[in-house]
């Protein structure tokens, strides 16, 4: 299978960015270099990061504050991956044991809390207010979207428009940051701000729907992770919401039943359920249509291998299997 345009482009970006991550990483304080450096060495996409290069550079900036703000976003997003394992109880990520579950929840959150302030520190060096406001209200959002999460765990009414709410803005909103910092720190137009922070969103969106299928749908060792931690989360993703709402009754009543329990014990009933009523090829192509619309929000950025890369990503984004 051959490299994404998008990866093969900014190969050597990437390299520097790992380069700044490892440098701001250091801490006198031996345990957080120990929980930081097992988190971020866990591998991963590096989406978020790869979009922020993107972005500057489909607007022709080359300069060294992309790889700061690259590495800061990567910051964010671990610190919020961070606290997501320990209130979700998660065991593992990614393949591994989650941090977590080895060197325990409050060395987890302390660390979070480092990467959090560490990477405002890194925003600062940029000079930039813009910036810092938007990082600020996106840190902002995506903590009411946790709490919004948490509020929703095995709530059977939730509709379509409120789980996107929710993964708007606890996922999608750091992928519209991303592009944001990405456009400003390039001195973008305000229309060329708009359509790369568009995209974000959608692409975000698009992303996030698509893990939700995989969670029924997926290969255990693909994902990273165990099958079915959504709904021994109590939490009712898209696929679950289309078959409470457009499914036969029994198969509503089963995803009803085990999602007011929060138990994995009767996933292969939901599985089941799910796949009957056409509910992950439904939240798919909702997937697919925010991908298009994120495809749609750049139109109008000048025609260069960053905007065929950008392109690329959007469409990989919901053609994965992990």
């Amino acid at each position: 299978m051959s490299t994404p345009l998008f990866r093969t482009l900014i190969a050597e970006d990437m390299q520097t960015v790992d380069r700044v991550i490892r440098t701001r990483l250091h801490s006198d304080v031996v345990l957080i270099r120990q929980v930081a450096e097992y988190i971020i060495t866990a591998g991963g996409k590096r989406l978020r990061p790869v979009l922020t290069l993107l972005s500057g550079k489909a607007l022709g900036y080359e300069g060294e504050h992309l790889y700061e703000l690259a590495a800061m976003i990567e910051f964010i997003h671990t610190a919020t991956l961070l606290h997501d394992d320990v209130v979700d109880e998660s065991d593992m990520r990614r393949g591994r044991e989650t941090a977590n579950a080895l060197f325990g929840n409050a060395a987890s959150v302390l660390v979070g809390d480092f990467l959090y302030t560490r990477a405002f520190q890194m925003m600062v060096t940029t000079n930039n207010m813009q910036i810092l406001q938007v990082m600020a209200e996106a840190t902002n959002i995506i903590a009411e979207g946790e709490v919004l999460q948490l509020l929703n765990i095995g709530n059977t009414e939730l509709s379509e428009q409120d789980y996107l709410q929710v993964i708007q803005y606890k996922t999608a909103k750091l992928f519209e940051a991303s592009a944001r910092v990405g456009a400003l720190i390039a001195q973008g137009s305000e229309a060329q701000i708009k359509a790369l922070s568009d995209y974000g969103m959608y692409l975000g969106t698009a992303f996030q729907i698509i893990d939700d299928v995989l969670d029924y749908s997926g290969d255990a060792d693909t994902i990273g992770k165990s099958l079915g931690d959504d709904l021994a989360e109590g939490k009712a993703t898209l696929p679950l919401i289309y078959t409470m709402r457009q499914g036969p009754a029994a198969a509503a009543d089963v995803v009803r039943q085990a999602l007011e329990n929060a138990s994995r014990d009767r996933f292969h009933d939901v599985l089941a359920a799910v796949q009957s009523c056409g509910a992950l090829d439904y939240a798919k192509n909702e997937a697919i249509k925010a991908a298009e619309q994120a495809i749609a929000a750049i139109a109008d950025l000048p025609d260069t291998p960053v905007k065929q890369a950008l392109v690329e990503l959007a469409r990989l984004s919901v053609d994965r299997n992990a």
